[in-house]
Protein backbone atom coordinates (compact mmCIF):
# COMPACT_ATOMS: atom_id res chain seq x y z
CA UNK A 1 0.00 0.00 0.00
CA UNK A 2 2.87 2.42 0.69
CA UNK A 3 4.09 2.05 -2.90
CA UNK A 4 0.61 2.89 -4.17
CA UNK A 5 0.53 6.00 -1.94
CA UNK A 6 4.00 6.96 -3.12
CA UNK A 7 3.06 6.77 -6.79
CA UNK A 8 -0.29 8.45 -6.14
CA UNK A 9 1.51 11.42 -4.56
CA UNK A 10 4.26 11.55 -7.22
CA UNK A 11 1.77 11.64 -10.07
CA UNK A 12 -0.45 14.09 -8.19
CA UNK A 13 2.55 16.44 -8.00
CA UNK A 14 3.11 15.94 -11.75
CA UNK A 15 -0.55 16.65 -12.44
CA UNK A 16 -0.53 19.81 -10.38
CA UNK A 17 2.67 21.05 -11.99
CA UNK A 18 0.75 21.03 -15.26
CA UNK A 19 -2.41 22.50 -13.73
CA UNK A 20 -0.37 25.35 -12.22
CA UNK A 21 1.84 26.14 -15.21
CA UNK A 22 -0.52 25.63 -18.14
CA UNK A 23 -2.86 28.51 -17.20
CA UNK A 24 0.22 30.68 -16.59
CA UNK A 25 1.22 29.97 -20.20
CA UNK A 26 -2.31 31.01 -21.21
CA UNK A 27 -1.74 34.37 -19.48
CA UNK A 28 1.41 35.00 -21.50
CA UNK A 29 -0.14 33.64 -24.70
CA UNK A 30 -3.16 35.95 -24.31
CA UNK A 31 -0.83 38.94 -23.83
CA UNK A 32 1.17 38.07 -26.95
CA UNK A 33 0.79 39.79 -30.34
CA UNK A 34 3.49 38.00 -32.32
CA UNK A 35 2.45 35.05 -34.54
CA UNK A 36 5.88 33.44 -34.08
CA UNK A 37 5.68 33.66 -30.30
CA UNK A 38 2.08 32.45 -30.38
CA UNK A 39 3.23 29.36 -32.28
CA UNK A 40 5.91 28.73 -29.65
CA UNK A 41 3.35 29.06 -26.85
CA UNK A 42 1.03 26.65 -28.67
CA UNK A 43 3.79 24.03 -28.83
CA UNK A 44 4.68 24.54 -25.16
CA UNK A 45 1.02 24.25 -24.15
CA UNK A 46 0.48 21.09 -26.19
CA UNK A 47 3.57 19.38 -24.75
CA UNK A 48 2.76 20.43 -21.19
CA UNK A 49 -0.79 19.16 -21.65
CA UNK A 50 0.57 15.71 -22.53
CA UNK A 51 2.52 15.60 -19.25
CA UNK A 52 -0.56 16.87 -17.42
CA UNK A 53 -2.70 14.11 -18.96
CA UNK A 54 -0.19 11.48 -17.85
CA UNK A 55 0.00 12.89 -14.31
CA UNK A 56 -3.78 13.18 -13.99
CA UNK A 57 -4.48 9.73 -15.38
CA UNK A 58 -1.93 8.03 -13.14
CA UNK A 59 -3.12 10.00 -10.11
CA UNK A 60 -6.58 8.57 -10.75
CA UNK A 61 -5.23 5.05 -11.36
CA UNK A 62 -3.19 4.90 -8.16
CA UNK A 63 -5.93 6.65 -6.18
CA UNK A 64 -8.53 4.13 -7.31
CA UNK A 65 -6.14 1.27 -6.51
CA UNK A 66 -5.75 2.70 -3.01
CA UNK A 67 -9.53 2.85 -2.63
CA UNK A 68 -9.83 -0.70 -3.91
CA UNK A 69 -7.39 -1.85 -1.22
CA UNK A 70 -9.04 0.32 1.44
CA UNK A 71 -12.79 0.47 0.70
CA UNK A 72 -13.47 1.52 4.31
CA UNK A 73 -12.25 5.00 3.35
CA UNK A 74 -15.50 5.41 1.44
CA UNK A 75 -17.34 5.33 4.78
CA UNK A 76 -15.87 8.74 5.68
CA UNK A 77 -17.30 12.09 4.67
CA UNK A 78 -13.87 13.61 4.07
CA UNK A 79 -13.23 11.06 1.32
CA UNK A 80 -16.49 11.91 -0.43
CA UNK A 81 -15.59 15.60 -0.41
CA UNK A 82 -12.04 14.82 -1.55
CA UNK A 83 -13.35 12.77 -4.47
CA UNK A 84 -15.77 15.55 -5.40
CA UNK A 85 -12.90 18.05 -5.43
CA UNK A 86 -10.78 15.67 -7.54
CA UNK A 87 -13.64 15.44 -10.03
CA UNK A 88 -13.70 19.27 -10.07
CA UNK A 89 -9.94 19.25 -10.77
CA UNK A 90 -10.51 16.80 -13.58
CA UNK A 91 -13.13 19.12 -15.08
CA UNK A 92 -10.64 22.01 -14.72
CA UNK A 93 -8.04 19.85 -16.48
CA UNK A 94 -10.41 19.22 -19.39
CA UNK A 95 -11.19 22.94 -19.56
CA UNK A 96 -7.44 23.55 -19.91
CA UNK A 97 -7.29 20.96 -22.70
CA UNK A 98 -10.04 22.78 -24.58
CA UNK A 99 -8.18 26.07 -24.10
CA UNK A 100 -4.99 24.55 -25.52
CA UNK A 101 -6.95 23.58 -28.63
CA UNK A 102 -8.55 27.01 -28.78
CA UNK A 103 -5.19 28.79 -28.61
CA UNK A 104 -3.76 26.43 -31.25
CA UNK A 105 -6.57 27.46 -33.63
CA UNK A 106 -6.15 31.15 -32.76
CA UNK A 107 -9.59 31.20 -31.13
CA UNK A 108 -8.76 32.55 -27.68
CA UNK A 109 -11.80 34.31 -26.21
CA UNK A 110 -10.40 35.46 -22.86
CA UNK A 111 -8.12 38.22 -21.65
CA UNK A 112 -4.89 37.66 -19.80
CA UNK A 113 -6.67 38.95 -16.66
CA UNK A 114 -9.30 36.24 -16.98
CA UNK A 115 -6.55 33.61 -17.18
CA UNK A 116 -4.86 35.10 -14.11
CA UNK A 117 -8.04 34.43 -12.13
CA UNK A 118 -8.55 31.03 -13.76
CA UNK A 119 -5.01 30.15 -12.68
CA UNK A 120 -5.99 30.41 -8.99
CA UNK A 121 -8.55 27.58 -8.92
CA UNK A 122 -6.15 24.62 -8.60
CA UNK A 123 -4.34 26.06 -5.55
CA UNK A 124 -7.62 26.47 -3.69
CA UNK A 125 -8.64 22.91 -4.57
CA UNK A 126 -5.18 21.56 -3.66
CA UNK A 127 -5.29 23.17 -0.22
CA UNK A 128 -8.76 21.74 0.39
CA UNK A 129 -7.81 18.22 -0.76
CA UNK A 130 -4.60 18.11 1.29
CA UNK A 131 -6.37 19.49 4.35
CA UNK A 132 -9.08 16.84 4.06
CA UNK A 133 -6.55 13.99 3.70
CA UNK A 134 -4.31 15.16 6.53
CA UNK A 135 -6.95 16.34 9.00
CA UNK A 136 -9.73 13.83 8.17
CA UNK A 137 -12.24 16.14 9.86
CA UNK A 138 -15.23 13.77 9.60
Amino acid sequence: MLWLKTFHIVFMVTWFAGLFYLPRLFVYHAMNDSPETAATFAVMERKLLIMTHIGGTLTWVFGLLLLWQNPVWLDYGWMHIKLTLVVALTIYHHMCARMVKSFAKGDNRHSHRWYRWFNEAPIVLLIAVVALVVLKPF
